[in-house]
């Protein structure tokens, strides 16, 4: 029996995940994969997480501002920034909204990174989809939400109602392509300044997939960072490009500013085995974090009913991945924790808002 079934709203649902989350001192996330598997039966699901063991190394959830913002207003206009190329590959403008005065933020110890891939080139529900990872965006309030595989379609309505955001994007008016998808970063204005020289558009040269790295210098909450998202190759038949297109991303990291906290991540395709050592100085935030295992697959057929489903093999991979380089001075952040978002049914149409979950880094902001 599904939530639907049981006539529950979206927002029962929520309040569920919030009942479970608080008595077990874990998250909603994980409180999703309890009570979608029984029929969001909120006694049934507490007591398999007791009778599971779980509850006894449950790490503490950090106090964050989970208030809602408003998303009335006009959408930002595009701007562009200048070109320039090196011999780390070819630069190209990118479109831009750039931040401007809003709300302030009163939890200034607290800083949220979001990454998703929103799977723009499903054409199903696209629209009841898109909106679904709109009202994500929205209720979190993360200060930084890296998308991936936004068309202009998801793109202008994003925009339409994330007014409270500027939007950073790598699509190309003049590319003529009709399918072209690609990826952006939004910065929430009351609490991310960002110059419009500060954004880079770094084409990967081995690509054939237009893929490319869009690389953003900003303060958050007084914090200097350099952000960059990416949608590295995909499928095993082209794991060497991907590889390397890792590298050139690592490489950026390590050469950013020293004073900057780099964060780098997206869907980023990749396999365990293509990826044996991470750079000295560089941290997967899903292991730096505790490595839960309940975050771990952000790509996962044996839960996830998006794609069509295969009857013998059903893949669980940890295609999204978010890394970090600490400031190498002073250290400006600690990641605290790591949870997937997007994990529960839209009512409306019966599927997920992405066949990828999100990701949501928490920081305590340490300036």
């Amino acid at each position: 029996m599904s939530a639907e079934s049981e006539g529950l709203t979206g927002q029962q649902c929520d309040e569920r995940c919030k009942e479970f989350a608080s008595i077990t001192g874990t998250d909603t996330a994980l409180a999703m994969f309890y009570l979608q598997d029984r029929n969001w039966n909120l006694e049934r699901s507490l007591d398999a997480f007791f009778e599971s063991g779980t509850g006894d190394s449950a790490p503490p959830i950090p106090s964050v501002n989970q208030s809602a913002v408003s998303a009335e207003g006009a959408s930002d206009t595009a701007k562009n920034h200048n070109h320039g190329h090196d011999e780390r590959g070819m630069k190209r403008s990118a479109a831009v909204a750039m931040p401007e005065e809003g709300e302030p933020d009163t939890d200034n110890k607290r800083i949220r990174l979001m990454s998703w891939n929103i799977d723009g080139l499903d054409e199903k529900n696209l629209e009841t989809r898109t909106d679904a990872v709109i009202d994500t965006i929205l209720r979190e309030s993360p200060d930084i939400v890296f998308l991936q595989e936004v068309i202009d379609q998801t793109q202008t309505q994003i925009r339409e109602r994330c007014s409270n955001y500027a939007m950073v994007s790598a699509y190309d008016p003049n590319a003529g392509m009709v399918d072209q998808y690609f990826v952006c970063i939004m910065m929430k204005k009351s609490t991310v300044k960002c110059k419009k020289g500060n954004i880079d558009l770094i084409e990967f040269p081995n690509s054939v997939m237009s893929r490319n790295l869009l690389k953003v210098k900003a303060k958050v909450k007084g914090v200097e960072f350099t952000l960059m998202t990416s949608h590295l190759e995909s499928t095993k038949d082209y794991r060497n490009a991907r590889v390397a297109q890792l590298q050139m991303a690592f490489k950026e990291m390590r050469e950013a500013p020293d004073d900057d906290t780099v964060v780098f991540g997206g869907d980023l395709n990749l396999r365990d085995k293509e990826v044996p050592d991470i750079p000295d100085g560089i941290v997967d935030l899903w292991v730096n974090t505790g490595s839960r295992p309940e975050a771990k697959y952000t790509w996962d057929m044996t839960r996830n009913i998006n794609l069509p489903q295969m009857q013998r093999f059903k893949p669980r991979l940890r295609f999204d991945r978010l890394y970090m380089r600490p400031a190498k001075q002073k250290r400006a952040v600690k990641p605290v924790y790591f949870e997937l978002i997007g994990l529960e049914k839209i009512h409306k149409c019966g599927r997920f808002p992405s066949d990828h979950w999100g990701l949501m880094v928490h920081f305590d902001n340490l300036v």
